[in-house]
């Protein structure tokens, strides 16, 4: 069982404990487990192994006696016990958005509800609405979220769909005999959330490799087996296509895979004028000859292009300014030169502490962090007097630590109902930086969201719109907002929006971050880390910025640390006196 499929199995538990009126503590638990085993480096099984298990943060005897359990037999016996006790259906009412585990509960035990389509016929006949704290006001915003989970249902968050697509290439790229093996598809253009996976292989000896791939482990069916192409449904609930090819043609096989539909025909119609022909198996010339194709550079090269990167690759644009000359220099993670948005122990849901996060962020090469904890509507978040506590805190290890890294004290304050903002004027004036966001009323109208926004950036105390749309991949769709609007207001007054770089989150996604391009505003890549382990977070962020045609100097925190204290200007309602720290 390898960490995607052990991180469910968790997470599952975590909505078993939930819908039976377990503690929510432990459901929080799990859950935290499970996000930090799926995106874990290294295979639990081989820690485990090690003995290295429980040295993981978060990870206490019960869960490690599970997680063994796990991978000695496939299940663990609370787990079998609590899903005993509820239908199957049940667990997917919590993927629609608005429904959590009291009204699944309900809907289940008062209505006899156990599907999706059950609750949608209860919220059509009247029944749902009639159960306590329901109302029909939010029966028709579950009836809404209903037809967006319906949309989205079959799509897998990148970051699940990576740890399924790196062990099958571990085991593919293991076999005797083959060269290259690399997923493809919107997997590889790193869209935020994946169809199925596809991988391509090349090598000149296909059998071991179909054998290889067909009895891997985390395989529950083989759908389609040939001698060069398969199909498999992963336990997991994810098809993946296997395509074998010759190393010769393994560029062109993999620029066709790769796709868009879009930009592959936009190439091939490029090539046509050429009088070539394009296609999976190689470059041909007006003879059928193949005159290329070992590589991606010789695809593009042969239709009179630069190479371009995959995250581009969706006709939108991106030929007209390849063959102009004019694709952008994408950012990279190593442009990077620090994190904006992080949390400690010191409000509700940070586990780290300060000394920790400072630590892990030296170790990984950051010049600066900003430590932005929760403001006090949030459960357990600082209040005015807790947080110059913490601020002064900040501020002395900051000199102990000589700027290794820079320390900056901050906030994520929350946006209130009228675009309030959750601490007083005088208390945000005295840091260094202030990311201010929407933790509620996420189904506010558009205008109403959008004012909310604009009424927060127009304050003159926010440096960062934190996750501007709300998201939740697979979870909660983007709130409803004139990002335009928005955009323009944070122009004005030199706010940048943040690229959150959350693994659920990735928001702002490619087309915000693009639109924020052509409006002139920074973007911020941050990790939103709430533990030392999702510092490292921040590609996911550098994947969605790559998409949206983000080059280094469109990002706020690609900046030194001296450039950054620089852009980071004081806004007029700050004490004219403060200053970050001196360069």
């Amino acid at each position: 069982m390898e960490n995607p499929e052990i991180a469910q199995r968790l997470s599952g538990m975590a909505d078993l404990i939930d819908l039976t009126g377990g503690s929510a503590f432990r459901a929080r638990a799990y859950r935290r487990a499970a996000q930090l085993i799926e995106l874990l480096s290294s295979r639990a099984e081989d820690l485990v192994r090690e003995g290295k298990f429980a040295e993981l943060p978060g990870i206490g005897s019960g869960i490690q006696g599970h997680v063994e359990q796990l991978l000695a037999h496939g299940s663990f016996d609370e787990y079998d016990a609590l899903a005993a006790k509820v239908p199957p259906g049940v667990r997917e009412l919590l993927q629609v958005e608005g429904v959590g585990p009291t009204t699944a509960s309900a809907a289940w035990k008062k209505l006899q509800v156990t599907s999706v389509d059950a609750l949608e016929e209860a919220c059509r006949d009247g029944r749902l609405a009639r159960v306590p704290r329901l109302g029909a006001k939010r029966v028709a915003t579950i009836a809404e979220a209903i037809a967006r989970y319906r949309a989205r249902r079959g799509r897998t968050p990148l970051f699940r769909a990576l740890g399924f697509a790196e062990e099958l290439l571990r085991v593919l790229r293991q076999v005797p005999g083959v060269e290259r093996a690399e997923a493809a598809g919107s997997l590889r253009r790193r869209k935020e959330t994946v169809g199925d996976l596809d991988l391509l292989v090349a090598t000149r000896n296909p059998q071991p490799v179909v054998r290889a791939f067909t009895h891997g482990r985390g395989v529950e069916h083989v759908q389609a087996a040939g001698p060069t192409r398969c199909t498999v449904r992963l336990a997991a609930g994810l098809s993946a296509d296997l395509r074998i090819v010759e190393p010769d043609c393994f560029g062109a096989a993999l620029h066709y895979f790769t796709g868009s539909k879009a930009h592959n025909i936009a190439v091939r119609m490029r090539a046509v004028r050429k009088g070539l022909k394009l296609s999976e198996y190689g470059i041909f010339d007006g003879r059928d000859r193949c005159i290329g194709g070992a590589t991606e550079e010789e695809v593009y090269r042969a239709v009179g292009l630069p190479y371009i990167p995959p995250e581009l690759r969706e006709d939108t644009g991106e030929l007209e300014a390849a063959a102009q000359g004019e694709l952008p220099r994408l950012v990279e993670l190593e442009d990077l030169r620090g994190d904006l948005h992080v949390h400690s122990n010191a409000s509700s849901d940070g586990t780290s502490s300060v000394e920790e996060l400072a630590a892990e962020a030296r170790r990984l090469g950051r010049e600066y962090l900003a430590i932005t904890d929760h403001s006090r509507s949030r459960p357990l978040g600082l209040g005015p007097t807790q947080l110059a506590r913490h601020a002064k805190r900040l501020r002395a290890l900051d000199h102990e630590l000589g700027g290794r890294p820079h320390l900056l004290a901050g906030i994520e304050v929350d946006i209130g109902p009228q675009g309030e903002l959750d601490l007083p004027d005088a208390a945000l004036a005295k840091l260094d930086l202030v990311v201010a966001s929407v933790h509620a009323h996420f189904n506010d109208p558009r205008e109403v969201m959008t004012a909310r926004m604009i009424a927060a950036i127009r304050s003159g105390l926010v440096d960062v719109l934190g996750h501007p749309t709300g998201r939740q991949l697979g979870q909660r769709d983007p709130c409803a907002l004139d990002l335009e609007a928005v955009l323009a207001a944070a122009r004005e007054h030199g706010v940048a929006l943040e690229a959150n770089a959350t693994p659920e989150r990735m928001d702002l996604d490619d087309q915000g971050c693009r639109a924020a391009k052509r409006a002139g505003v920074p973007v911020v890549i941050s990790s939103d880390a709430h533990h030392v382990s999702q510092l490292a977070n921040l590609q996911f962020g550098v994947w969605m910025a790559r998409r949206g045609w983000l080059e280094r100097g469109d990002v706020l925190n690609a900046s030194s640390w001296d450039a950054l204290q620089g852009r980071l200007r004081r806004k007029p309602a700050r004490s004219p006196g403060h200053v970050t720290h001196p360069p």
